[in-house]
């Protein structure tokens, strides 16, 4: 069936899924683990990873593609180039990572078919002569230069263990974001939360960190140096972003051993850093004892005024200090 005889959306996911799969449904699950002489326990772990569902034995859904996707899997335990205990656990990490990346990629399809009148045959030909290539290619690029410099990072660390290092940790997370939500549409909080996001990266990498990932109204971000980290912070809490429609945030930091898996981080630090979110007030920055130590040391740069402890879940009596440029306090108290 060509694209100019599409009729129905049903004439449009078939043609789709031939596009986007590589070719037409072949195979039930039991036929395409047999076709690439993998286990189907084992096959049927990975699709469960990676948040497909479960399709049965009989339905015949797979495609060639599929049989090639579980023979480079099979190649990368062969070829012990990872350790078959992290399997799942990998394909669970990119399953998360395209998944969000295809729901974007799904809006912006549909904005390009309401341009187009909702012309079915005219949006399957756009999906397979422009954003496919185009797109491909992109995410391809960038894979590349992340990969690149995520290799550098590696590389620099020194130490017997890359897994772990020591860094600051910091979440910003947007104040009052619940009820927010219940006050404004959803074509507005579509527009602050890309606003939010794209502010945080900015604020991130112009300050040498990273961020780690988005959690709705919270990001979370790392940086190797205190200083960078403070700047982040103090960055995403200047005042003057809310004259640009930017909502208030609250930022919890923390410093020490963090350990690095699949491109998330752990550990107590990771947990220090959101308990002093969760009791940082609007538009300030708290940081725990060892990032305020450092940062002390900062030529006086930075002012630290301790708090009245806290009870929060795991840390009867954490101790936290508010952190502002000198010459903030200075303007504040003159």
């Amino acid at each position: 069936m060509g694209t100019g005889e599409l009729e129905t959306g049903a004439d449009a996911i078939a043609v789709l899924e031939q596009v986007l799969l590589g070719g037409p449904h072949r195979y039930s699950r039991n036929q395409v683990a047999a076709a690439a002489d993998v286990p189907l326990e084992r096959a049927k772990r990975l699709w469960t990873a990676m948040g497909f569902a479960n399709v049965g034995d009989d339905p015949v859904v797979f495609t060639d593609s599929d049989v090639m996707a579980l023979k480079l899997w099979d190649s990368l335990i062969d070829g012990d180039l990872i350790p078959g205990s992290d399997e799942t656990t990998l394909a669970r990490a990119i399953a998360q990572a395209f998944s969000r990346l295809a729901d974007w990629q799904v809006q912006l399809f549909r904005g390009l078919m309401d341009q187009r009148g909702n012309d079915v045959a005219a949006g399957v030909a756009l999906v397979e002569e422009l954003i496919i290539p185009v797109v491909e290619r992109l995410q391809s690029y960038v894979w590349r230069r992340q990969l690149t410099a995520a290799i550098g990072r590696a590389l620099m660390e020194t130490g017997d263990d890359l897994a772990t290092s020591e860094m600051a940790v910091g979440f910003a997370d947007i104040v009052g974001f619940t009820s927010m939500t219940r006050r404004i549409g959803k074509a507005e909080l579509a527009t602050l939360l890309e606003d939010f996001e794209t502010d945080a990266a900015l604020a991130v990498t112009e300050n040498r960190g990273r961020i780690v990932k988005t959690l709705g109204d919270e990001v979370l971000f790392v940086a190797e140096s205190p200083a960078d980290a403070a700047e982040i912070a103090l960055r995403l809490t200047d005042p003057a972003r809310e004259q640009d429609g930017l909502p208030p945030l609250r930022i919890g930091l923390a410093y020490g051993s963090v350990l690095h898996r699949f491109g998330d981080v752990f550990g107590s630090v990771v947990n220090l850093a959101s308990r002093l979110t969760s009791v940082a007030r609007p538009g300030t920055v708290l940081v725990d004892r060892e990032l305020s130590t450092l940062l002390q040391q900062q030529n006086d740069t930075y002012s630290l005024r301790s708090r009245r402890p806290v009870s929060v879940r795991g840390y009867p009596h954490l101790r936290s200090w508010v952190l502002r440029h000198n010459d903030s306090w200075q303007s504040l108290n003159s």
